[in-house]
């Protein structure tokens, strides 16, 4: 815990925030800078979505049956992984976009192709334009043949990806695709990959993007740290972290009004406690291979919870009035396995053993909220389940060498 925090520890009454109580315990509270936070049931909530959400990507490394869980909300709808870096589109981006095997691999590709990839976000609009102009390179770049393959690529389907709102720069063309490519020109035009090379913290790239067109606080974010999963760029992920809107939906959530305006500071307590509440509520959380939660995570596990509390806790109401998960989960092919950034060092060999499934994050779903539950979703016949949340008496986790 940091000096920041001092004081802040939940005191012993926070054993009465337990899942479908009423929030909040009036003896409890958490201090962050000046202020009283009182926590509602989703805090507790938080924790076991995490342990929960987590059991079900090392299922899917594992090559588990289903079901993974028996909690309903995450067996009918999608969320993303509790690791940043284990999600599909940051698997791609760092295997397929910052190592591809072919090309120049210096910092000033390393930059354009990060850019250019994470201005669409998905996997086919890449696919698609380098079928189109081959490898994607600053050296090579053209902005009427990538234009060209990126008005071809709309009319097959969508091409940006639905995960962030991605308000075009007006930088004198028609569309929008257009002066997105316009931007990363004027981006790399004026060494933006030379100001990386020389940046002295992840800050430091966070302050030169958010000083462009188009991308907001939240959106330079995610490209530093976008950025800094490139071998080549190599800064602390808890240097610090910018709350989304999401994910602030998420903190009113679990702490109320009076957590408004300090959301950065909270992502932080989240991120140097985990480990007493995860001990508190007796979850096993072995993090990824190793690798505790760090400010990135913490931030976007916020934006999850408040997607599952938007059933799980319908009563508590966050900012953006939003009662409902739009999207529907439906299982894909088996994982590769992930790779990381090589400064990590983490190890995710040994993962050919099944992971058994893992417990309910709650009780029922209230009355009135409808879940829809897939036909994949079988009758489960395991064993019942270990008090600490993952395993089964007879089936333990291959935990111990992660």
């Amino acid at each position: 815990m940091t000096d920041r925090h001092v004081g802040s520890r939940l005191n012993d009454d926070v054993r009465c925030l337990t899942i479908g109580r009423e929030p909040p315990c009036s003896t409890t509270r958490i201090r962050i800078r000046d202020r009283a936070l009182y926590p509602t049931a989703v805090f507790d909530t938080y924790w076991r979505f995490a342990a929960a959400r987590q059991a079900i990507y090392f299922a899917r490394l594992s090559q588990s049956p289903l079901p993974w869980t028996r909690d309903e909300v995450l067996r009918a709808h999608r969320f993303t992984n509790v690791f940043r870096a284990s999600d599909r589109v940051s698997q791609f981006l760092i295997s397929r976009v910052q190592r591809a095997s072919g090309i120049s691999h210096d910092l000033t590709n390393v930059v354009f192709r990060t850019l250019l990839f994470k201005v669409f976000n998905r996997e086919d609009t890449w696919l698609r334009l380098e079928s189109r102009v081959g490898p994607l390179t600053w050296q090579t770049y053209d902005f009427e043949q990538y234009r060209s393959a990126l008005d071809e690529a709309s009319l097959q389907g969508p091409i940006y990806s639905a995960a962030y709102m991605m308000a075009p720069p007006r930088l004198g063309e028609d569309r929008k695709h257009a002066n997105h490519l316009r931007l990363i020109e004027t981006m790399m035009r004026e060494g933006l990959a030379g100001q990386v090379q020389s940046a002295q913290s992840l800050r430091s790239i966070y302050e030169r993007l958010v000083s462009y067109p188009g991308l907001g606080p939240f959106l330079a974010f995610q490209y530093a740290i976008d950025l800094n999963y490139s071998d080549l760029v190599s800064f602390d992920e808890n240097d610090f972290v910018v709350a989304g809107p999401g994910a602030k939906d998420g903190i009113r959530k679990c702490f109320g009004r009076e957590s408004a305006g300090i959301e950065d500071e909270v992502i932080r307590y989240m991120t140097d406690t985990q480990e007493e509440h995860f001990v508190r509520l007796e979850l096993d959380f072995p993090g990824l291979f190793g690798r505790r939660l760090h400010l990135i995570d913490a931030q976007n596990l916020f934006c999850e919870v408040d997607k599952y509390a938007r059933v799980r806790h319908p009563e508590i109401a966050g900012i953006s009035g939003r009662s409902r998960i739009k999207q529907k989960y439906r299982p894909g092919g088996p994982l590769p396995p992930p790779v990381f950034p090589q400064r990590w060092g983490l190890d995710s060999a040994g993962l050919s053993d099944p992971i058994p499934e893992m417990q309910m994050l709650g009780p029922s779903v209230p009355d009135g909220c409808r879940v829809e539950v897939h036909d994949y979703a079988a009758p489960l016949v395991f064993s019942e389940l270990a008090p600490h949340g993952i395993a089964s008496e007879d089936r333990s986790l291959p935990l111990g060498t992660w």
